[in-house]
């Protein structure tokens, strides 16, 4: 049989977390499944599609025209959230689907090739409910598909050579039609989600940890469309909802218009951004943009829109550097919350553009998390969500604070508890309680018998299987591998995490481990740099230098192994393993002295500690163990 090859348009869908839903109930999934399938085949068929194969949790389908394709994806999805509503969300069919428009081989009735595959990556790496669409889809829908995009880059997705730009798709509220030719992106909107994500670069400021709460793989609700406010005669909502934000028009301060772009890229970008954030209410573009070269007040467009903060900005452009200020205004109360300033060299206007936006959006971050903490805080009723942030918040808090981090991490396990009392299903707080369990584990600090493994393993896994994008659910679980001498597993947890957000700095503290463990130092050493040049401020800053110590180590680079632990300490990390990596530094130097004072500093720091102790909560590092022996650390 000769060979047979054609363009089209390949549509590939998943339900997510199938193997959970069938282990909790076979039948009434596979029911549920199949009734939902049937529900969608006069939509595929009123768009042209065929179904190509079904599985037991996926689809594939066919389709002659790509906005076809794309206007069934959404329709799907509409018809979706409609069947779900009335089921508990434990229980519900979601699916993750992909879009591509590509070269297909034909064997019989089936169709293979990279057109397929790409389709099934985009689709793998969909937040459940969405559809994610290859930049071949967006070329030939751009303009002529009724939703909005959100252009999320270029993804290294498995087992396919190059980097397929993705686009995401609107799919939960009507949306205005797409501009001809945006700038960089348009702004996503979608319906307001019980799961957090991972944003961006992180943080400015020392503070800006808190925006590790903030981050979650699920957008936040966007105002688009006819639904938004309108800018001068929209009637706005009773109450503004958590973390409600508008970012207005970043002012370009150039004196040359034709700069306008740059600002107006800043602006949407952060709006993206901001859009991530769990259970928010973000304002789209095309309304925010409304406002551009008006001054109005604040609070009143705070009361026009019904949102609770408002960023404002400028950005200034001149030759070869490029300064971006920007302030977050309490809509309620016109007091300013925050601001920064951000100033760089242009050698790569897009790359700058998103280093500015990431660094921006994670020091907006804290300041958004810290203003909802505080309102929860003096809410007479707080709810789940008041205080699984309030939680989260105290953590960041105490980054740099060795003498109030046992009590603070004992007052936000609380704070989880009370708000899984409420919401037993959160899996934010869930991710959050298992974090203060693997830190009470790493530091030893419980004398009473504890099952970490069900308390950290088994509360991660809950959460990531409640809400797989869950980033610190990942992190929390990958920390403790770690350090629990299961290196390889940590590793790909990490990635797994990193896999669904790049950019979500902390999940590099248990790669970096992991791979020292490994003996891969060099990477480690890599990804301790990056981790430190994306938040060179971060409240954990100190633990990147710990293990950067700890990399340099068993390269052989002994000065600036006992720099980095240095480091550690001066920037808010004086904990016992970082003393014993400098007594290891010290006793590879051949200063006896030096190394015996950094060890007795780490007995200080914990009186239970011996090498067979260490071992245990930090896994087995050659270097650090044999350094600790020979300055005098009992075996156990």
């Amino acid at each position: 049989m000769s060979e047979t090859r054609k363009l089209a348009a390949i549509l590939a869908a998943v339900v997510v977390g199938y193997s959970r839903l069938m282990g909790e109930d076979e039948a009434g999934t596979a029911r549920a499944v199949r009734e939902h399938r049937e529900a969608a085949r006069p939509i595929v068929a009123s768009h042209g599609g065929r179904i190509v194969k079904t599985t037991g949790d996926g689809l594939l389908l066919e389709f002659p025209s790509v906005v076809a394709a794309v206007e069934c994806a959404v329709a799907i999805q509409k018809l979706m959230v409609e069947r779900n509503a009335p089921t508990p969300e434990a229980k519900r069919i979601l699916y993750r689907i992909g879009v591509n428009l590509g070269d297909v081989l034909i064997e019989g009735d089936d169709i293979l090739g990279d057109g397929v595959n790409i389709a099934a990556r985009l689709e793998g790496i969909c937040q459940p409910g969405g559809v994610l669409i290859s930049g071949a889809a967006y070329d030939h829908v751009r303009g002529r598909v009724d939703a909005d995009f959100v252009d999320l880059g270029e993804k290294q997705l498995k087992n396919i050579a190059r980097p397929v730009r993705a686009y995401s798709v609107e799919v939960c509220a009507p949306a205005q039609p797409m501009p001809p030719a945006p700038t960089k992106s348009a702004v996503t909107s979608r319906q307001a989600t019980r799961a957090m994500f991972a944003l961006g670069i992180l943080a400015v400021a020392v503070a800006a940890g808190g925006w590790y709460w903030l981050i979650s793989s699920r957008p936040a609700a966007v105002a688009t469309g006819p639904s938004a406010p309108a800018a001068s005669n929209a009637a706005a909502p009773a109450e503004a909802r958590h973390l409600s934000i508008v970012v207005l028009p970043f002012t370009n301060l150039s004196g040359d218009p034709a700069q306008d772009y740059f600002a107006d890229g800043v602006t949407e970008n952060l709006t993206t951004e901001l859009s991530r954030i769990r259970d928010s209410f973000v304002i789209a573009r095309n309304t925010a943009f409304t406002y551009k070269g008006k001054s109005i007040n604040a609070k009143e467009i705070g009361k026009e829109l019904g949102v609770r903060y408002v960023l404002e900005g400028s950005v200034q452009r001149d030759q070869n550097r490029a300064r971006v200020n920007a302030q977050l205004v309490d809509a309620e109360s016109g007091a300013h919350l925050w601001a920064d300033r951000f100033e760089e060299d242009m050698a790569d206007l897009f790359k700058l553009q998103d280093e500015v936006v990431a660094r921006l959006a994670g020091s907006l971050g804290y300041a958004l998390t810290s203003a909802e903490a505080e309102k929860g805080v003096r809410s007479n009723n707080p709810d789940a969500i008041d205080l699984t942030m309030h939680g989260w918040t105290l953590i960041w808090r105490v980054a740099h604070k060795m003498n109030e981090r046992r009590e603070k991490f004992n007052e936000a396990r609380a704070l989880f508890d009370r708000a899984l009392q409420i919401e037993p299903n959160n899996a934010d707080a869930l991710a959050g309680s298992a974090f203060t369990y693997f830190v009470d584990f790493f530091y030893g600090w419980s004398d009473a018998p504890t099952d970490y493994e069900a308390e950290v393993l088994g509360q991660a896994d809950r959460a990531i299987a409640l809400a797989p994008e869950n980033v610190r659910a990942y992190f929390a679980k990958a920390m403790y591998l770690s350090n629990s001498r299961r290196p390889s597993e940590a590793l790909s947890v990490a990635d797994a995490g990193l896999a669904i957000n790049p950019n979500f700095v902390l999940l590099y503290v248990p790669r970096i481990g992991a791979e020292n463990a490994l003996g891969r130092f060099k990477q480690a050493k890599a990804d301790a740099e990056r981790a430190t040049r994306l938040s060179p401020r971060d409240p954990f800053i100190g633990i990147f230098h710990n293990v950067t110590g700890f990399a340099e180590l068993g390269l052989g680079h002994v000065d600036a192994a006992v720099d980095a632990f240095h480091q550690a300490i001066d920037s808010g990390f004086p904990t016992y393993i970082v003393y014993a990596g400098l007594t290891a530094a010290y006793v590879q130097a051949g200063k006896m002295d030096e190394a015996k004072t950094a060890l007795a500093e780490a007995r200080r720091l914990n009186p239970k500690l011996t090498v067979k102790w260490m071992i245990e909560r930090v896994g087995d590092f050659p270097a650090v163990s044999d350094g600790v022996r020979k300055a005098g650390l009992p075996e156990e």
